[in-house]
């Protein structure tokens, strides 16, 4: 198999989280991450110009969210990821499951929105486009459970245990597709259920969470598959080099490892952050119907007065 275009992938020495953490940059993914960065600081600046507050947490959010991707994308993870099965599953996982995550609850659509002029009467203009892309039939088509749980799901086995991922591990061009898939099947998934943009679906707070448990025992099962398979049984991965010193099917089971416990993170980090926006929305609605009961309390209190002065006049 030629791997070329990942750096001298083949001589790769023993892996060690030294090794795999030196910068090896794919030019792909360090231009996305660079101008993913850009655009939201500069979305940032400009409500700041402006006068307006963009909360600091959504920005640190966001920013961890896309360096976690240049980190599996842009050291030499990314050419370990190419001969060993148990690193390109940390590269699968960070992609999928985090990023998606830290990257929603940074709220990069609400930015775009508040930081996108609006464009003249009768034109269309970016933030036009992007408002008729959220309210679209296709995004509420990608973003319905129906569709991203199966889509969760089928990413999982009908990649690993099809020749397709075989197919696209062949390529530079093919792996890039394959990562660019694992991070946006992240985003539909997780969008639902934990995002803070606007969206089609915003079902109640538990059903979130059965969105959320929905897709994970599934993932589990993969992990538990690959830990107990007495063969290896992915094809780009069967016969590491011996430079690295390692057994392939000892990899592959660390691989189903990584996949099984993976699981877990996610689900914590969604349940938190749910936690908190129900915990902020209950505290929302209480605060809107306090308002509510001072403007009643002060229309009766204006009423009574107003009784009060008529009885006055009437006496006088």
């Amino acid at each position: 198999m030629d791997h070329s275009g990942h750096g001298m992938t083949m001589d790769l020495p023993p892996f060690t989280l030294a090794r795999g953490l030196e910068w090896s940059a794919d030019p792909f993914f360090l231009l996305a991450c660079l101008a993913g960065l850009g655009l939201y600081g500069w979305g940032v600046l400009r409500l700041r110009r402006r006068g307006d507050s963009w909360p600091v947490s959504r920005t640190v959010l966001y920013v961890v969210g896309v360096l976690t991707i240049a980190l599996v994308m842009c050291t030499r993870l990314n050419d370990y990821g190419m001969v060993m099965f148990s690193v390109h599953m940390v590269q699968h996982m960070v992609i999928s499951m985090l990023s998606p995550i830290l990257i929603l609850l940074g709220a990069p659509v609400t930015l775009a929105l508040r930081a996108l002029p609006t464009a003249g009467k009768g034109r269309k203009g970016p933030r036009e486009l992007l408002l008729m892309l959220l309210h679209s039939r296709y995004m509420r088509i990608i973003t319905h459970p129906a569709f991203t749980i199966p889509l969760f799901i089928a990413s999982l086995y009908a990649l690993y245990f099809t020749p397709l991922f075989d197919f696209l591990m062949g390529s530079r061009g093919g792996h890039i597709a394959m990562m660019v898939h694992f991070l946006a099947v992240g985003v539909v998934f997780f969008w639902p259920i934990i995002g803070v943009d606007p969206g089609p679906h915003r079902p109640g707070y538990l059903m979130r969470m059965l969105e959320l448990f929905a897709g994970m025992p599934f993932h589990a099962f993969f992990g538990i598959a690959l830990m107990m398979a007495s063969t290896p049984m992915v094809k780009t991965f069967e016969n590491p080099p011996a430079s690295l010193g390692i057994d392939a099917l000892s990899d592959q089971n660390a691989a189903g490892g990584i996949a099984w416990a993976f699981s877990e993170i996610p689900s914590v980090l969604v349940l938190i952050a749910l936690l908190f926006q129900w915990y902020g929305s209950e505290q929302r609605q209480a605060r809107r119907k306090d308002r509510a009961a001072d403007r009643d309390g002060d229309k009766e209190l204006a009423a009574y007065n107003a009784y009060l002065a008529s009885l006055n006049t009437r006496e006088g």
